[in-house]
Formats: C-alpha cells, structure tokens, sequence
C-alpha cells in the first residue's frame, strides 16, 4: 500500500514540476504515472551502475556529477516516453533537483515517520 502512495505521490511531483520548469511537459495523470514507474525503475536499474562508472568523476567534482547523471537520466526517460517531454539537459537536471525536493516533501507530509 505504502509503494503504491509512493508512486501516486511521484506523480503528483511530476505534475508540479512540469507546472514550474517551461521545458518539461507531461501529457497528463496518465502520463505522469507512467513516467513515476519509469523514473523509478531507470533510478533503480541504470543509476547505480552509471555512478559506478562515473565514480572518478564523481570524486573530483565532489559529487557534483551526480547531478548530472540524474538530469541524464531525467532527460533519457523524457526521450523514451510519448506523454513526458524533456527538451533540454539543462531542463533535465533542473528538473530532477525539483522532481525530488517536491517528491521528498509531499511523501514526508503524507506519510511522515510511519514504518
């Protein structure tokens, strides 16, 4: 039950981030549900091993890199997917910052210290 709040939650930061960033467009509800699972699923799967790889990078930017391993993969999944639109890198990284301050927000206010 928790996993599926979750991910109607990530959703629903989806949605405001395409509200607040002009170069990020989702389609819909629908869309931004899709793009949730994806996001999740491409955070789970790719991310680990590209910070792995990148982790000489990593080391001398002083994890700044990070950042831009998630705008890359936020801007990947906009290319994958019909109803979530990324247009730029830029845009990707911005919107991956934002994607996750307002997902940690709205799953703090909802779910708070429940475990």
């Amino acid at each position: 039950m928790k996993l599926l709040i979750v991910w109607l939650l990530n959703a629903l930061a989806l949605l405001a981030v395409a509200y607040i960033v002009p170069s990020i467009h989702v389609s819909g509800i629908g869309g931004a549900l899709i793009a949730a699972a994806v996001i999740g699923l491409v955070n789970l799967l790719i991310r680990p091993i590209l910070v792995i790889l990148t982790l000489p990078v990593t080391v001398v930017t002083l994890g700044l890199f990070l950042l831009v391993i998630n705008g890359l993969l936020f801007f990947f999944v906009g290319h994958l997917l019909n109803g979530f639109e990324v247009q730029s890198l830029l845009a990707g990284i911005i919107g991956a910052i934002l994607y996750s301050l307002i997902s940690w927000m709205l799953i703090a206010l909802v779910l708070g210290d429940k475990d």
